[in-house]
């Protein structure tokens, strides 16, 4: 069983965006409000790839879904 805490900076890597804390700061600020009625694998700024993994770890309720949720509130 795996027990690595990730976090923000682990998805971002994960998902193939700059990682360093201000980059993500500035990701959340440009794509945010994300509407409320758009799951966020479905919004417009992922790539298939990252729809897929996003929509899988919450389907899953896998290791990243904790981050993935956070990353879903920051976005709200």
């Amino acid at each position: 069983m795996e027990t690595t805490q990730h976090t923000l900076e682990h998805l971002f890597a994960q998902l193939g965006l700059p990682n360093e804390h201000a980059e993500i700061q500035v990701f959340i600020s440009t794509h945010r409000p994300l509407a409320s009625h758009v799951a966020l694998h479905e919004a417009h700024f992922w790539n298939d790839a990252q729809k897929g993994f996003l929509r899988e770890e919450i389907a899953e309720d896998a290791d990243w879904a904790p981050v993935v949720d956070r990353l879903n509130s920051l976005l709200r």
